[in-house]
């Protein structure tokens, strides 16, 4: 099915014919209308565009406003103020436009592909190979798997990249260790979970540490080890492949826990550059764009000082010729730019990194492998605050581990639906894979309902609340739903355009409209928490509809049907946009 023409494209085609018609000049002008607390909408570009013409503007107005057609799509319109114009939606016009969307088949809810898709390379979850996952990777992880439902459901081909941290010079002390007690990760991958496997690591990490501090020997050891690892070694390949396999048995225990896809070819990381190394350092040389300076090859910037004024470059290669971060990433742009032909490059990485990207991003741009065609943006994030508004710790000051914060979550919400079960008949499995649902979703729509770039603080006992902004109170919202649709018997949804609509069903009728535009807007700018500001409106919406339109009492058959039309159209809105955040709205709560 075609994509349906939301109401306010139809309102801006009429405004925009009768503007066209007052005023010859102003072909093709945006009439700047937007969604009023005064009206349905209200457009507000004719005050400029009377500046312009040195025209009278409540003149040019009431010359717009006669040539408006009104009948099928705007009702009503009239002039405000020095000249702008609020405009009245015509009822029938609402509940077509909205049948629309509900027949749509394909199940996007009349919502349009972007208009330019291109490929995006989104690098986001991106753990560590032997350490285990904190609060601080609870971010990258759930804004890009948001990003990438997002993207993909506007036609975007979306490449996914875990860039995990897998290379570098605690391996040769891991290495090392196990080479000489190869017996410590002995096990077969299916017997193992996710729990035992980081168990195993971590106890293996920290003997491995002891003995690196104690011992002379072992160090050195150790330390020709990264060399062996680095040039190729085969059999130390081997055992550092071993040490990706038991973290990755963990990452997706983790990673399932948080209810998100990540596929095992989806992951390359740092090791998965290392071959291109060489290649991006002499090429950046000979080009110009990196020198040597005190033995090590450095980029510099005329705008970026340290604190006594001095040049702080990116350095890609060290003098002792070890490579850092910077000979990697700009590794990865090379291949994602040559080798997937991305056109946008996305990394959802954490706000403190920003100075190190805009080095990498702008020495990419003077190699020439960022340009006008392919563009590199930083989805910063900030920061998860406790309750007293400082970093996240535990009480004995540890990084919070994200599995027991997932943990956690899930007991409270499992502990909310389980008050409420006997009210709707659950069983016990239910109540088990509700409960997980609703405190996942909890811990997903605290972060993604803030903005990205700002702290916010993770406080459960709001997270799985039934009231407020919260994940829960949508949840709720959609399985309330339900039940009426199962409640309703013979009755049946179906849209009845003649009806005259409530001022509560216009206002979730007018907001249901929107759903497209706001996907669209969403994942152009990569700002998901207007998404869920988006639906936490819409919950409210419902909610004043609940209080004030009965659907199963309503006063005929038609007006049932009707109702029972906006609400299931509502559901499937809430759905959907909860799914695009990648939480789950199970039918009964």
């Amino acid at each position: 099915m075609a994509s349906v023409t939301s109401l306010s494209d139809s309102v801006q085609q009429h405004l925009a014919s009768a503007l066209s018609a007052a005023l010859p000049e102003a072909a093709g002008a945006d009439p700047l209308l937007r969604r009023s607390d005064r009206a349905d909408y209200q457009a507000n570009g004719i005050l400029a565009l009377a500046k312009k013409a040195k025209a009278n503007p409540r003149e040019l107005a009431t010359q717009v406003v006669a040539g408006i057609v009104t009948g099928e799509v705007i009702a009503d319109v009239e002039v405000s103020g020095p000249g702008f114009l609020n405009i009245t939606v015509a009822d029938k016009a609402i509940t077509e436009n909205l049948a629309a969307r509900y027949a749509d088949d394909t199940g996007r809810l009349g919502v349009p592909y972007a208009a330019h898709p291109g490929t995006t390379v989104i690098d986001y979850a991106q753990p560590n190979v032997a350490k285990e996952m904190h609060v601080g990777h609870l971010r990258s992880a759930v804004i890009g798997d948001a990003m990438v439902r997002l993207l993909e459901f506007t036609g975007e081909n979306v490449v996914r990249r875990h860039h995990i941290g897998d290379w570098g010079t605690q391996f040769g002390m891991l290495i090392q260790y196990l080479d000489e007690h190869p017996h410590e990760l002995d096990h077969k991958e299916s017997e193992v979970s996710g729990e035992e496997a980081m168990s195993n690591l971590d106890r293996l990490y920290k003997t491995a540490r002891r003995l690196f501090d104690s011992d002379e020997e072992f160090k050195t050891r150790a330390r020709r080890r990264v060399v062996d690892l680095q040039a190729g070694d085969e059999k130390t390949l081997a055992i550092w492949q071993k040490f990706v396999d038991e973290s990755k048995i963990y990452f997706f225990s983790v990673f399932d826990k948080l209810d998100m896809e990540v596929r095992d070819p989806d992951i390359v990381g740092e090791s998965g550059y290392n071959d291109m190394l060489a290649e991006t350092c002499r090429l950046l040389e000979e080009s110009g764009v990196a020198v040597r300076s005190e033995g090590a090859l450095c980029v510099f910037f005329d705008d970026i000082k340290g604190p006594e004024g001095n040049p702080v470059p990116l350095i890609v290669q060290k003098s002792d010729g070890g490579y850092g971060y910077a000979a990697t990433d700009l590794s990865a742009i090379r291949d994602r730019v040559f080798n997937l032909k991305a056109t946008t490059l996305l990394y959802v990485v954490d706000a403190r990194q920003a100075l190190h990207f805009r080095m990498v991003f702008e020495t990419a741009r003077r190699a020439g492998w960022l340009n006008d065609d392919v563009t590199a943006v930083q989805l910063a994030f900030g920061t998860v605050l406790g309750k007293d508004g400082k970093p996240f710790k535990t009480r004995e000051g540890e990084t919070v581990k994200l599995e027991n914060l997932l943990d956690e979550a899930v007991e409270r919400a499992t502990a909310v639906v389980r008050e409420k079960a006997g009210k709707v008949g659950l069983t016990e499995d239910e109540i088990v894979e509700n409960g997980r649902y609703v405190g996942v979703g909890a811990v997903k729509y605290a972060d993604l309902s803030t903005s990205a770039v700002r702290d916010y603080k993770f406080d459960l006992d709001q997270m799985v609340s039934l009231n407020g902004d919260t994940s829960v109170y949508l949840q709720y919202a959609y399985a309330r739903i339900q039940s009426i649709l199962r409640k309703a018997g013979e009755a049946r949804p179906a849209a009845h355009p003649e009806l005259a609509l409530a001022p509560a069903e216009r206002a979730l009728g007018l907001h249901l409209d929107q759903f497209a535009e706001t996907v669209l807007e969403v994942a152009a700018a990569r700002e998901p928490h207007k998404m869920a500001a988006y639906l936490y409106q819409l919950a409210s919406l419902l909610t004043t509809f609940y209080d004030q339109c009965p659907v199963l009492k309503a006063d005929s058959p038609a007006q049932v049907a009707n109702r029972l039309f906006l609400v299931d159209l509502t559901a499937r809105t809430l759905h959907e946009g909860m799914a695009l955040l990648g939480i789950r709205t199970p039918g009964k709560l």
